[in-house]
C-alpha cells in the first residue's frame, strides 16, 4: 500500500510539472502582446479597478530576449563532474536543457494568438513551480510568464488572491541576478493595483536596500528603481524611503544615462508630494550634482532635475523657515539651494543650451529661486 502511495505521488508530481511547463511555453509564445499590452499602460492615480493611472511616474518593466542567451546561468547535477565522461555528458545535456528553456520563452506568438493570458487553474501551476523549483533556468521562465500575465490588470488580483505575492517575494533573497531580475519584473508589475501595494509595502526596505547595493546600473539595480517607482507613485508608502534619499542621490550622480532617468522618476514622485519636502532638502547630496547643469548632459535629466528642484523650491516656505536652516546640515539639498550664487552660476551656464525648452525650464527656475530666496519686501 506505502509502494503504490508513492507511485501515486511521484506520477501527480509529475503531471503537475509538465502542466506547469505547458503553461510557461504557451505563455512565453504570446511575449511580443504582452510587451504591447504593458506598453499601453499609463501611471499616477487610481482608477475604477484599483489599477493607477494618471500624471505620476509608473513604470511596467520588460526584459531583453537578445540579452537572455548571454546571461543566462546553466544548473549543473552535483554528478556533472568536470573531466569525467559522464560529467561531460551531464552538462552537455544540462546546457541542452537550458538551451530549450531559452528558446521556448523567446518564442513569440502572432498577432491573432489566443494563448496569451493563463486561467487561474494555469497561474497556480506555474506558482507552484516557483515555489518549488530550484533550479534558474526553469524559475526564470516561470517567472517571465508570471510578468507577462501580470500586465493585464484583471490577473493581478488573480495572482494575490492564489498567494502569489509572497512566493515571488521569497525570490529576492536569490543570490542569481537573472532570476532576481525577473522577480522584481513580476512585482513591478503586480504594484499597479493598490490593493497589491499594500500588501507589497512590507518589502519596500529590502528592495530598497538591494537596490542601492547592487552593481551600478545593473538590471537589478534597474528593475529595483522601477519598483520602487511604482510604490511611490500615491504619497502612502513614500515616508518609507525618507532615509534613502541620499543614496537615490548618490545613485543619481554615478550612474549612466539609464540609471540617471530612473532616479529622477523616483525623486519626482517624492518631490510632488509636500509632506516630503523636509526629507529631500534634509538629504545629503554630492557635490558633483552641480555640474550635472551643463551642455553636454541629457536634454531629459536636466528638465526632469530642474522640475524636481523647481517642486521642492515650491512646496518650502522659505521666509517662514529661516529659524529652522539649523536642522539642514552642510552639503543638503537646502544648502545646495539656498547657495544661490553658486546655484546660479551652475545654471546659468546652460541658458546658451542649443535646445530652446531647456532655456526656458533654466529661466523659469531661476525667477522662481530668486523670488524665493530674495523676496520683494526684503529689497
Amino acid at each position: 500500500m506505502g509502494y503504490a502511495r508513492k507511485v501515486g505521488w511521484v506520477t501527480a508530481g509529475l503531471v503537475i510539472g509538465a502542466g506547469a511547463c505547458y503553461c510557461i511555453y504557451r505563455l512565453t509564445r504570446g511575449r511580443k502582446q504582452s510587451k504591447e499590452k504593458m506598453a499601453e499602460g499609463s501611471s499616477g492615480d487610481v482608477d475604477d479597478s484599483g489599477d493607477c493611472s494618471g500624471a505620476r511616474y509608473n513604470d511596467w518593466s520588460d526584459d531583453d530576449d537578445e540579452s537572455n542567451e548571454s546571461k543566462s546561468i546553466v544548473w549543473y547535477p552535483p554528478w556533472a563532474r568536470i573531466g569525467t565522461e559522464a560529467g561531460t555528458r551531464a552538462r552537455a545535456r544540462a546546457r541542452a536543457r537550458a538551451t530549450r528553456a531559452r528558446r521556448a520563452v523567446q518564442k513569440r506568438a502572432s498577432p491573432n494568438s489566443d494563448d496569451t493570458v493563463l486561467s487561474p487553474q494555469e497561474l497556480q501551476k506555474v506558482l507552484c513551480l516557483v515555489e518549488m523549483s530550484e533550479k534558474p533556468y526553469i524559475l526564470e521562465a516561470a517567472l517571465i510568464a508570471l510578468g507577462n500575465n501580470a500586465a493585464y490588470a484583471f490577473n493581478r488580483d488573480i495572482i494575490r488572491d492564489l498567494g502569489g505575492l509572497p512566493i515571488v517575494a521569497k525570490i529576492l533573497n536569490t543570490r542569481d541576478p537573472i532570476v532576481k531580475e525577473k522577480a522584481l519584473i513580476v512585482l513591478n508589475n503586480l504594484s499597479v493595483n493598490t490593493e497589491n501595494q499594500r500588501r507589497l509595502k512590507i518589502y519596500m526596505n529590502q528592495v530598497c536596500d538591494d537596490t542601492i547595493t547592487s552593481r551600478l546600473n545593473s538590471s537589478v539595480q534597474l528593475a529595483g528603481l522601477r519598483l520602487l517607482t511604482n510604490m511611490t507613485v500615491t504619497n502612502e508608502y513614500q515616508h518609507m524611503l525618507a532615509n534613502s534619499i541620499s543614496d537615490f542621490f548618490r545613485l543619481f550622480s554615478a550612474g549612466n544615462e539609464e540609471t540617471k532617468l530612473q532616479v529622477l522618476k523616483l525623486l519626482l514622485n517624492l518631490a510632488e508630494n509636500p509632506a516630503m519636502t523636509r526629507e529631500l532638502l534634509r538629504a545629503q547630496v554630492p557635490s558633483s550634482l552641480g555640474s550635472l547643469f551643463n551642455k553636454k548632459e541629457n536634454k531629459e535629466v536636466i528638465l526632469k532635475l530642474l522640475v524636481i528642484l523647481e517642486n521642492v523650491n515650491d512646496n518650502f516656505k522659505w521666509e517662514e523657515n529661516e529659524s529652522t536652516q539649523i536642522q539642514f546640515g552642510e552639503g543638503s539639498l537646502f544648502f545646495f539651494l539656498k547657495e544661490f550664487q553658486v546655484c546660479a552660476d551652475k545654471v546659468l551656464g546652460i541658458e546658451s543650451h542649443h535646445d530652446f525648452l531647456v532655456k526656458v525650464k533654466v529661466g523659469k527656475f531661476m525667477a522662481k529661486l530668486t523670488e524665493h530666496m530674495f523676496p520683494k519686501s526684503q529689497e
